[in-house]
């Protein structure tokens, strides 16, 4: 392949690439506007700059709290100002590149990779309108904040290498959140080595295993060839039905490792199927990471 050739191929896929990015941050905007649509204020006091309410005073709140141009207006009692509670601790986002999420069944549903950049943006959009920061794992860069959050996340997992299936090396600060997105069909040890690691030094997070509505079923009768997407490998079987008994045994092995391993590090599990509404695993993640947010003031 010569220079010229080279070029033109890196050219259409770039512009390929770029096609898809407004579509897809469209459809991400209208399902993270549906969950947050759905949402009611979970606000509580702590340290930050925006001011949440007054309350009486009580024993033990420093003198410095006291607000005392409101307390002024009632000579009898004494008001404290409270801020909202905001974290400092960003989030950091990581969707796995490989081939593997390339796969979609039927015409009819998306391919795992876009079900999980749509979740990764949405999620996103919710975090920067809450006021988080948001980053991806193992990227050098300061996390994004703010309304252009969304639209530069989206642009940097499109620019992730697409090699490798295992969370990258990362170290991020004590209290931040982490969330994985994948179908972890990589070596578990892998994925558990990242985990623990990032446990040890105080992050919190979920793990979400996106997959295939026939990966989970395993449909398959007769005669059938499978192609592995990472490889040139191809196994055909001429018995497929026989197969399926054991095959939902081993999947669902997998994922009670998967689950174990999410409990003992004190992160989220959390199974999406590609033919299911993104926004019902767009709420459940959300609310979990709120739920961390909390774990970790």
């Amino acid at each position: 392949m010569n220079e010229n050739t080279a070029a033109i191929d890196i050219r259409r896929d770039a512009e390929a690439a770029a096609a898809t990015f407004p579509a897809l941050l469209v459809e991400a905007e209208r399902i993270a506007q549906t969950v947050a649509a759905g949402l009611h204020g979970r606000r509580r006091a702590g340290p930050g700059e925006t001011f949440w309410q007054h309350r009486p005073y009580s024993f033990g709140d420093p003198v410095s709290a006291i607000d005392w141009r409101q307390s002024a207006r009632e000579a009898s009692r004494l008001y404290v100002r409270e801020n909202e509670w905001e974290a400092a601790a960003a989030v950091f986002l990581w969707r796995d590149p490989s081939a593997s999420l390339d796969f979609a069944s039927l015409g009819s549903i998306p391919q795992k990779g876009r079900r999980a950049d749509i979740l990764a943006v949405a999620l996103s959009i919710l975090l920067s309108q809450a006021g988080e920061r948001i980053g991806l794992l193992g990227e050098e860069r300061r996390p994004f904040h703010g309304r252009g959050a969304p639209a530069r996340i989206l642009e940097a997992l499109m620019a992730t290498d697409q090699t490798g299936s295992a969370p990258p090396p990362a170290h991020p600060r004590p209290g931040a959140r982490v969330v994985m997105f994948s179908d972890f069909y990589s070596d578990i040890d892998a994925v558990a080595s990242s985990v623990r690691t990032l446990a040890a030094g105080g992050a919190t997070g979920a793990l979400v295993q996106i997959c295939d509505p026939a990966e989970e079923e395993f449909p398959y009768r007769g005669r059938v060839e499978f192609r592995d997407l990472e490889s040139r490998d191809r196994l055909t079987f001429g018995d497929t039905g026989a197969l399926a008994a054991s095959y939902k045994s081993q999947f669902a092995t997998h994922r009670r490792a998967l689950e174990t391993l999410a409990q003992g590090a004190g992160w989220t599990f959390l199974a999406h199927r590609t033919d299911r509404p993104a926004h019902h695993a767009l709420l459940a993640l959300f609310t979990a990471l709120g739920d961390m947010r909390q774990w970790t003031a």
